[in-house]
Formats: C-alpha cells, sequence, structure tokens
C-alpha cells in the first residue's frame, strides 16, 4: 500500500491535507514507523494528483502489511466488493456499473456463484481475467463461476460459466452433512434446507425408503445421515447428479446402506420394499405415484412424503371495525384480525401460521383420495390413506406454494 512518511509532529497536518483533497485511503490505519515517523496510506490512483505544500517534509513508502481501519473491519462483503471494483475502474465507475455488482451470492467452499444478472454491461468484460481476480479477492475465494438459466431439459441442469478457477467441484456442508457435486452440472437448492431439517428428524429407525427424486442427495442423505434409516434405494437419471451423489455417500461414511438406482424413476423394477417413500419432485410429483404405490411393502404399508406446487389465490381483504384511537396498534387489535392467522413472506419463504389453507387441505384430501385408488387398483384389496402432516416448505412464486404431504398409506386387513 502506498504512504507517506513524516515525522509524528507533522502527522496530523500532513492528514488533515490528504483529507482535504480526498487522497487518503480510508482502508487503512495511520501505521508508526521507527524513528518516530507515521506513515499515511493514500490511494496509488490519485498520487499524480498530490500537491502538498512546499514546507510539509514527507517522503513516499510502501507499507507490506498494512493494518486496516475499524471502518474497512466493519464494511460487509458487498460494501468491500463494491471499494475494490471502483479502484479497479478509477473514473470509469457509473450508475448503470453499480447496478451489475451484487449484493448476495452462493458460497460453496472456496467458489462464489454470481447471479446471472451480475457483470453483464460493456466496461467489464474489458477487464477480463483481472475482474474475476478482484472479486475473488473481495470475497475471499479463489473461484468464481456465474449461474444462468436452469435448462429445459428435464434435468433442471444449470447454465454456468466458470469464471475463474480450473474446475466446478465444490464442497458444501449442510446440517453436518457433506455434499460435494460440479456447480456447472449440478444445482444445489439451499431454499429446501426446512424440509431437509425436518426429514433428518423423522423417525426412521431400522427402516427401507425409497427416494424416487435423488439428485445429489438432498433427501437422501439427511434419511441416512441423520433419521436413521436403515437402507435407501435412491433413482436418479442426471449422469453428473449420479456421479456427485456416489461421491457424496462415500465422503459421508455411508455409500454400504444405498443402492443407486440410475436411470428413469418411472421404470424401477423394485417391488414391496419401501417403508417409506420421498417424492421431491416439483412443480408436481404425480408422475411418480404408481411408482411408489408399487414399491411400499404390500403387507404393512407406509409413508409417502409428495411434494407439490399448490396455487393459493390471495385472501380476501377483511372487513374492518373502526377502532378508537387509543386501541390501534394495541396486542389485541394486533390479535384479533385474520392477517396474523396467514402465512407470511421472511426472506422469500414461507412461514405457516396456525391455521392451515383451505385449498392446501383440499389438495392433500384429494391426492389421499387417488393415491387409495391406485393402492387398490394395484394389489386388489382396499386401503385406507390418513394425511398425517402438511408441510409449507416456501413461497416457489406470486400465490405458488411449495408444499409437502406426509400421507400414511395401510392396507385394510380383511
Amino acid at each position: 500500500v502506498p504512504a507517506l512518511a513524516t515525522e509524528r509532529r507533522f502527522a496530523q497536518r500532513l492528514r488533515e491535507c490528504l483529507e482535504e483533497e480526498k487522497l487518503l485511503d480510508g482502508r487503512f490505519q495511520l501505521q508508526q514507523l521507527p524513528g518516530g515517523r507515521v506513515a499515511l496510506p493514500v490511494l496509488e490512483e490519485k498520487l499524480s494528483q498530490l500537491c502538498l505544500p512546499p514546507e510539509m517534509p514527507c517522503e513516499r513508502v510502501r507499507i507490506q502489511d498494512p493494518v486496516p481501519s475499524r471502518a474497512a473491519r466493519r464494511r460487509t462483503p458487498a460494501q468491500r466488493l463494491r471499494d475494490e471494483l471502483r479502484r479497479l475502474l478509477g473514473g470509469t465507475w457509473s450508475e448503470e456499473l453499480e447496478r451489475d455488482v451484487p449484493y448476495a451470492w452462493q458460497r460453496h467452499g472456496d467458489l462464489v456463484l454470481l447471479s446471472e444478472d451480475s457483470f453483464r454491461a460493456a466496461p467489464w468484460e474489458r477487464l477480463g481475467s483481472a475482474l474475476w481476480e478482484t472479486v475473488a479477492s473481495a470475497l475471499g475465494a479463489r473461484r468464481v463461476a456465474r449461474r444462468g438459466r436452469v435448462m429445459p431439459d428435464g434435468m433442471r441442469t444449470p447454465s454456468v460459466t466458470l469464471l475463474l478457477g480450473r474446475d466446478g467441484w465444490v464442497e458444501h456442508v449442510d446440517n453436518g452433512i457433506r455434499y460435494t457435486f460440479d456447480v456447472t452440472k449440478c444445482m444445489f437448492s439451499p431454499g429446501n434446507i426446512t424440509e431437509k431439517l425436518r426429514v433428518a428428524s423423522l423417525p426412521c429407525s431400522g427402516e427401507v425408503l425409497v427416494d424416487l427424486y435423488a439428485g445429489i442427495g438432498y433427501f437422501t442423505l439427511p434419511f441416512l445421515v441423520h433419521a436413521g434409516a436403515a437402507f435407501v434405494h435412491a433413482c436418479e437419471w442426471n449422469s453428473h447428479a449420479v456421479e456427485a451423489l456416489h461421491r457424496t455417500l462415500v465422503l459421508n461414511g455411508v455409500r454400504d446402506r444405498c443402492h443407486i438406482h440410475a436411470g428413469d424413476s418411472r421404470q424401477l423394477e423394485l417391488r414391496d420394499v419401501a417403508d417409506r417413500v420421498n417424492l421431491g419432485l416439483i412443480p408436481s410429483s404425480e408422475e411418480g405415484w404408481p411408482v411408489a404405490c408399487r414399491v411400499l411393502k404390500k403387507d404393512t404399508g407406509g409413508v409417502l412424503h409428495i411434494h407439490h406446487n399448490v396455487e393459493t389465490p390471495p385472501a380476501p381483504a377483511l372487513p374492518q371495525s373502526p377502532a378508537l384511537p387509543a386501541e390501534r396498534g394495541s396486542p389485541e387489535a394486533a390479535s384479533s384480525g385474520g392477517e396474523a392467522q396467514h402465512p407470511t413472506e421472511e426472506g422469500g419463504k414461507e412461514v405457516l401460521g396456525a391455521r392451515l389453507r383451505p385449498e392446501w387441505q383440499r389438495w392433500a384430501e384429494a391426492t389421499a383420495t387417488r393415491i387409495q385408488g391406485l393402492l387398490a387398483e394395484l394389489h386388489g384389496r382396499p386401503w385406507r390413506t390418513s394425511v398425517l402432516h402438511i408441510e409449507a416448505v416456501k413461497s416457489y412464486a406470486p400465490h405458488v406454494h411449495h408444499l409437502v404431504l406426509d400421507l400414511e398409506c395401510r392396507p385394510v386387513l380383511p
């Protein structure tokens, strides 16, 4: 870091001059030097503008290990990124470039994954590798990638460009489970964390489970590592996800308790093996319902975890009754209205209120009836289905909610 060194008795006056001309580098503290001198950090790109009074005794030095200022230590990663980019671009910074710099990103180990609308303006392209090295340095990473649109190939293959680094394989720790995958070939969905935590707490000790849409192991691993499942049949048709799942099973020491069925789960030949079936596909897992019914144990049945996106019309506004000024904002007034009974949005995630939405209940009951019919047709005898739980995972789009239905399915004994 470039700096100007002067005697301690002149340091305050020199600092005032640098601040007046906006040449002081606020990222670093003033630093004590041997011989009673003080070094003041200056902005390298503005050294040519330096014009100090001739009686000001100072000399240029370079500080090898500058001490960050208190303000710099308080900066968020997003602020740090913007500061570094402004220095890189010098006087060409603009509002258009400001809009191109992200405030959030995904981090997977030493790799940061930027959103698809990051750094699209023409000036960024001219910076070449210097841009991505600056981004990595500011965010404490070694590799940088940028996400594109998910490809419409039925496998949700990501369109990701590696901008800095040699390969896209990363390791991500989630609820004590180590996942590994190639970000340029597979997706990791952080939005499902609440459901992964929930299934990890389910009582699955000694059970055999079939995961019809395993991916890289979002739910396969929580069932094995935390929920105590005895064995999991994991079905996946994306070859890149299959490779990632295999590596992840090895990483977590559970490879011997899982069999990967590579290919289309609709062609799965398993029958009469499962105590529990996970159908973690949205917007609908309906194509997997017949397979789920076939793999359930025919004599004892089990539980299906059915994922689905359910459209929920906005709730009509409730009529407001007049209130006295002293009552407005009181705890009683806040708790008496209908709004508090409905889920609310916090950070893009759905927070489930005390009352279940009627659309969700109707969907669950209709699904239970359909599954009951499929089971009776398959086995030639009556079954009963019971709604155990409806979980709201998140808002997938305006008025569309990702739900999970826990459905108990049991044969009716003669």
